[in-house]
């Protein structure tokens, strides 16, 4: 089974309620049967942005436990590559996370996201193939 990249945006909807996203996410997120793969700059991102929500963080971090949230891609092996990625897309401002995310879908041959960022419609990954976001934004 093809897995599923994670963006931080997802996550954060998943797990707190106020977010617009929030439905949609949380039923993705349970129902997908896909392994749901991302990096540790979502994780700290999505941590970061859930410090104020009490237990979301440890939630976060008992999904990668359990093996739910996946990381395949460690940063000291991919370097290179992200380096590559951060500077091509430099002029739109794309962060560690988005690219480390790109790295990974040519790592892993898909470009399946679930992501609420609508940059990924600009993105590529292994140079020229689109990515297919599970969660329309509009």
């Amino acid at each position: 089974m093809k897995p599923v990249l994670l963006d931080t945006g997802v996550i954060v909807a998943w797990l707190d309620r106020r977010e617009q996203f929030h439905s949609r996410s949380a039923e993705l997120v349970d129902r997908l049967a896909a392994p749901l793969v991302t990096c540790e700059p979502v994780i700290t991102e999505a941590c970061y942005l859930l410090r104020s929500i009490p237990g979301a963080s440890e939630t976060v971090i008992s999904n990668i436990e359990a093996g739910t949230f996946q990381i395949p891609l460690r940063l000291a092996e991919s370097a290179s590559e992200v380096r590559r990625i951060l500077r091509k897309y430099g002029d739109r401002n794309i962060d560690l996370a988005d690219a480390s995310l790109i790295c990974l879908a040519g790592a892993l041959e898909t470009g399946d996201i679930l992501t609420l960022d609508g940059d990924f419609h600009f993105y590529r990954w292994s140079r020229n193939n689109p990515f297919h976001l599970l969660i329309p934004l509009a």
